[in-house]
């Protein structure tokens, strides 16, 4: 790893440094966080969209959101850099009793605002983040009361930017049950485990099992990787990509588990289906 690679946390400001081109695996999203690209570029794919954000921009990333996000550094060479604030539901609601506000949002209100949303510009986030990256690079401890202060600021300036957005912050309730068929085809991507997708679909893990037998009419473990491989075998057949470039775009770890996975089903390696050469084999033994 280069040592320009690195990533902290300093209570809830999380700094994230990359040379080079890197995809998370980490893709759900556990608290509501702000983060603020400070040089190269971030692209962050859910299941129905995909956005990217330069750097100087401020993004906001909804509480439960599963995403994809990748890192690019900048073309001249310097590396991706983020600063991100973390703004949890303790927080939110110590928030609220500090400040003396009764707030009960309508339980949709929530779904209202988009999952993953880019703030307007404003000289006061710079500040915010401008005075974050002076303490993360001055080496200076970040105690828990100044990332508590740093953390309401934030609070506070997306309340000045985006009313609804700063309203939907305190919606704490977990969603009911949603469309199990629905939400898996549109997620099967996601590379996160079970008991992930059961909270998502406003299940236990025993009933979201159970719930998808009924559904699928097979266990999710196997479907999930019956429907990955086949959206694999698309992506590298018909769009021709390599299959380095695919097997994280559809939700496996590594490459090699992949390619032996690939070939357990089609009976031959991911890489051969493109090749000329594999393919008048194929032709011939027809």
């Amino acid at each position: 790893m280069s040592e320009e690679d690195f990533s902290f946390r300093r209570q809830s400001i999380f700094c994230s440094v990359r040379a080079n081109k890197m995809t998370e695996k980490e893709q759900f999203v556990p608290a509501h966080v702000l983060i603020h690209v400070l040089s190269g570029r971030l692209s962050v794919v859910e299941a129905d969209s995909r956005n990217t954000f330069e750097k100087g921009q401020t993004l906001f990333v909804r509480r439960s959101t599963l995403a994809k996000f990748t890192k690019y550094p900048e073309k001249s060479g310097e590396p991706f850099k983020t600063l991100s604030i973390f703004i949890r539901k303790t927080f939110l609601q110590d928030h609220l009793k500090k400040e003396g506000i009764a707030y009960d949002p309508p339980a949709d209100h929530a779904g209202a605002c988009c999952r993953v949303k880019k703030l307007p510009p404003s000289a006061l986030l710079d500040n915010l983040f401008e005075s974050l990256r002076l303490y993360f690079d001055s080496g200076t401890t970040l105690g828990r009361e100044l990332s508590d202060i740093k953390t309401r600021e934030a609070v506070w300036l997306i309340r000045q930017l985006d009313l609804p957005l700063y309203e939907s912050l305190f919606h704490f309730t977990d969603p009911g049950k949603i469309d199990l068929e629905d939400f898996m085809s549109k997620n099967f991507v996601f590379n996160v485990s079970l008991t992930t997708f059961s909270r998502m679909t406003g299940r236990s893990l025993s009933t979201f099992k159970r719930d998808f037998k009924k559904v699928f009419d097979e266990p999710p473990s196997r479907w999930l990787k019956k429907k990955r491989l086949e959206h694999a075998y698309y992506l590298i057949k018909e769009k021709h990509k390599a299959p380095s470039d695919v097997y994280l775009e559809v939700g496996f770890e590594n490459l090699s588990h992949f390619s032996s996975s690939f070939k357990e089903v089609y009976g031959r390696n991911p890489s051969a289906l493109n090749d000329p050469h594999s393919k008048a084999i194929l032709a011939c033994a027809r």
